[in-house]
């Protein structure tokens, strides 16, 4: 469930089998009040273009849609006794391009590509707003699914990372709580090569802030952890002290984080 604003007018987009379907509702209220809004998607519906519009939508993308009940609402349509509802559409000729929902978020909801045609139904102008505020929500969830990938790779090269400090830095048969002691060694060692800090430093400096340091990194910051934990896992098989280690990932975390940014200023890395 999101939501965005169109023209001062709040529109939901409800995700359904990974789909995402606009509330023609809440658009029909952006041009009249909550009472008239299913009047108004009626009156849409009962258009012959837009009977003609949604068959052929569903005929490319529906392979269960039933064409013959399409044939008989296309013959009816645009005649004065001819109404139709969204749900006898969709009970009628199996459509799957508009939903209708029941409950808190209740209401009636099409495919994007429907409900920008309805949008014209609005006004060209709210249409316009509509799919610009759409591209601009889809453009920000994929910025999301790189920060959450990179955060994931991270995660990943972690793993890598405590599995090489297990089998070279941890003694056999120590307690638990020493071994993550010294995991809290390893994992700091990064935090300082590449932030400047200890976990507990940046918890001590922003007590406001729920998470770790690393929540707060860019995908930059993440990039280079993420190197910076492989290299690691390197060293210490190599046997290289702690020490040692740390001056030289704090190096290649400069390197690295010039070449990133230097990237980015360029717009080859969004």
């Amino acid at each position: 469930m999101a939501k965005i604003k169109v023209q001062n007018k709040e529109i939901t987009i409800l995700k359904q089998n990974e789909k995402d379907y606009i509330s023609l509702t809440d658009m029909a209220n952006a041009k009249e009040n909550e009472s008239r809004a299913a009047d108004i998607i009626k009156n849409w519906m009962r258009n012959r273009y837009t009977i003609e519009f949604l068959g052929t939508w569903e005929m490319i993308h529906n392979p269960n849609f039933k064409v013959v009940e399409f044939d008989h609402f296309r013959r009816q349509a645009g005649l004065p006794s001819f109404v139709l509802s969204a749900s006898e559409w969709i009970e009628k000729t199996n459509a799957i391009g508009i939903i209708v929902k029941k409950g808190r978020y209740g209401g009636t909801y099409a495919f994007k590509d429907i409900a920008f045609e309805f949008g014209t139904a609005i006004s060209v102008t709210f249409k316009l707003y509509l799919i610009e505020e759409f591209q601009r929500l889809k453009e920000e969830e994929q910025k999301l699914i790189g920060w959450t990938a990179k955060r994931e790779l991270s995660k990943i090269n972690y793993r890598i990372h405590t599995d090489a400090i297990k089998a070279h830095l941890i003694p056999l048969e120590i307690t638990s709580v020493q071994a993550s002691i010294i995991y809290a060694e390893e994992a700091d060692v990064l935090n300082v090569a590449l932030f400047g800090m200890t976990a507990r430093q940046w918890r001590n400096a922003n007590p406001e802030l729920k998470g770790n340091l690393r929540d707060y990194a860019t995908i930059n910051e993440l990039i280079c952890l993420s190197n910076m934990e492989n290299i690691n896992a390197m060293l210490i098989n190599e046997g290289m002290p702690q020490s040692e280690r740390l001056i030289k990932l704090n190096q290649i975390a400069i390197q690295q984080m010039q070449v990133l940014e230097g990237i980015r200023g360029r717009n080859l890395l969004k």
